[in-house]
Parts: C-alpha cells; sequence; structure tokens
C-alpha cells in the first residue's frame, strides 16, 4: 500500500497561512471595521432598550400591522409579550439587532453580485462554484478565521452569519432577473427605456417576488446561526440556548428556544407577506403596460 502513498497538499495550512497574512498587514483595517461595527451595535441595542418593553411591542405591533395584515400583527404582539414575560428581552433585542445588520450586509453584498451575475457570464461562471461551497461548507467551520480576525465577540458572530447568509439573495436574485419575460423587456425598449432603466424600472421590480424570497432566506439562515455564533460570544438568545446546555437546565434551553422560534415565525411571516403584496402589484402594471402598449401600436 505504500506504493499508493501520496503526499498531502497542505490545503488547510495555506487557508491558515491567508489568514494570518490577512491578521498581520491588515490589520489596522480589522481593527477599523471591528470597531466600527462594535459601536453601531451598542447604539441600537441601547436605543431600543431604553425604550419601554410594552411600547417598543405596540411600536411593532404597528408597523407590522401597516406592512403586513391585523392578525400577523396580533399574533406578533401576543409573541413578544410572550418572550418579554420569560424575561428574555434584552437576549431578544441583541439577537435582532445582530440579525438586521447581518441581513442588511448579506443584501447589500448579495444583490449586486446576483445583478452582475446577470450581465456577465464569465462572473456567473466564478461566483457559482464559490456559492456552492459556502452552502455546503458547515457553518461552525466559519467561526474558526472569525475569531483569528475579530477575535471573540459580537463582531466575528456578524461575520460569520454575514457569509452563512449571503448566497440565497445572490441566487435568487441572479434566479428572478433571469426569468424575467423577455418580451416584458423588449416592451419597455419599444417606449425608449435603456439597459439602466429597464434593469431599475423592469427588471428588479419584475423580480421582486424572487428578491423578497433571497430575503426571507437570508433571515432564516441569519436566525440559524444565533446559536452557533453564540459560542463565540456573540450573545442574544443563543448564548443563553449555550448556558442552559451547559447546565443541563431543560427549562432555560426550551424557554430559549422558543423565543428563537417565534422570532423566526414573527419575521418569516412579515417577509413572506411584503414579497406576496408586491407580486400583486407587479402583475398589475404588467398588465397596465400591456394594454398601453397595445393601444399605442393601434394609432
Amino acid at each position: 500500500m505504500a506504493f499508493f502513498d501520496l503526499p498531502k497538499l497542505p490545503i488547510g495550512e495555506a487557508v491558515e497561512w491567508f489568514i494570518n497574512w490577512l491578521v498581520d498587514n491588515l490589520s489596522a483595517i480589522l481593527d477599523a471595521i471591528s470597531s466600527g461595527l462594535k459601536a453601531s451595535t451598542d447604539i441600537l441595542v441601547d436605543g431600543l432598550l431604553w425604550l419601554p418593553p410594552l411600547v417598543l411591542i405596540v411600536l411593532l405591533g404597528i408597523l407590522l400591522w401597516l406592512i403586513t395584515n391585523k392578525k400577523i400583527a396580533i399574533l406578533s404582539i401576543i409573541s413578544l409579550l410572550l418572550i418579554y414575560d420569560l424575561n428574555l428581552w434584552e437576549s431578544l433585542i441583541n439577537t435582532i439587532i445582530l440579525i438586521t445588520i447581518a441581513v442588511i450586509i448579506a443584501l447589500v453584498i448579495g444583490i449586486p453580485v446576483g445583478i452582475l451575475m446577470t450581465r456577465s457570464r464569465t462572473t456567473e461562471r466564478i461566483v457559482r462554484p464559490i456559492l456552492d461551497f459556502m452552502q455546503t461548507m458547515p457553518p461552525f467551520v466559519y467561526l474558526i478565521p472569525a475569531v483569528m480576525l475579530f477575535g471573540i465577540g459580537v463582531v466575528p458572530g456578524l461575520f460569520a452569519t454575514i457569509i452563512f447568509a449571503t448566497p440565497p439573495p445572490v441566487r435568487l436574485t441572479y434566479l428572478g432577473i433571469t426569468q424575467v419575460p423577455e418580451e416584458t423587456k423588449e416592451m419597455a425598449r419599444a417606449f425608449g427605456a435603456n439597459d439602466r432603466q429597464v434593469l431599475l424600472k423592469i427588471e428588479l421590480p419584475l423580480s421582486l417576488p424572487s428578491l423578497m424570497a433571497g430575503v426571507n432566506q437570508c433571515i432564516m439562515l441569519g436566525i440559524s446561526m444565533v446559536v452557533i455564533a453564540s459560542m463565540i460570544g456573540a450573545g442574544g438568545l443563543g448564548a443563553d440556548v449555550m448556558r442552559a446546555l451547559s447546565r443541563v437546565d431543560l427549562a432555560k434551553g426550551f424557554e430559549g428556544g422558543l423565543a428563537i422560534v417565534i422570532l423566526a415565525m414573527v419575521l418569516d411571516s412579515a417577509s413572506r407577506h411584503i414579497g406576496e403584496g408586491h407580486d400583486t402589484l407587479l402583475r398589475r402594471s404588467i398588465r397596465y403596460m400591456k394594454l398601453r402598449l397595445k393601444k399605442q401600436q393601434r394609432g
């Protein structure tokens, strides 16, 4: 069997060398990023905790009523009151802020990359295997470079969550734009629209249901990283679950897990309802454009 022995490729060592190189040569930039994200997180958390919990719950209920419907708003208020009653309000706020920042950054990265994939075949060929790698890599692995780059705390948790949650917006943005009918694009060009106007006024609006599905999946993956990120000091509801696990405290563990499930259900209902509402509006807009084009052709 010695004949078939092959030298081990130093893939892991190469990755470790690269991360160490980043730490040695870009420490100032990494420290600035870490400080900025930590300050932003602290300001948002302190601001929400400054408000009385009951007032914030009512405000969130009103917001959900405006963007969804009365049923979802009432159920969300009851669910948030339950979390408050379980003495998990501060952990909930920390988790919401962590997920919000991570999702915003993931969308800011993911949506432009998805658009670029629709414009360049070369970019698509390069990005697609990278997305496959990011989605199949176990999420625990992301914690190692996050700790090496940013240490222990909220920022490495944000870093790992962003990496884990970015692929769905990229894929669903690409999918949504590529599924826009060519006749609709030609219709816009017939009205004199250029490529930029076609993107902003036709492709992105018509692909909005797919984009919202990407937002929904981004949020769900962000929530799934809550417990994992708490292993490196991210805090929030995940930290409560980890403490309960270390103490074999079933009651506290179940309450922390229930709070995470409630948060996931509220965010999932809100994001899905927004996407469905835009889908109906866009279908009406398409019918209007077709009628207008027919009138123009007859005239």
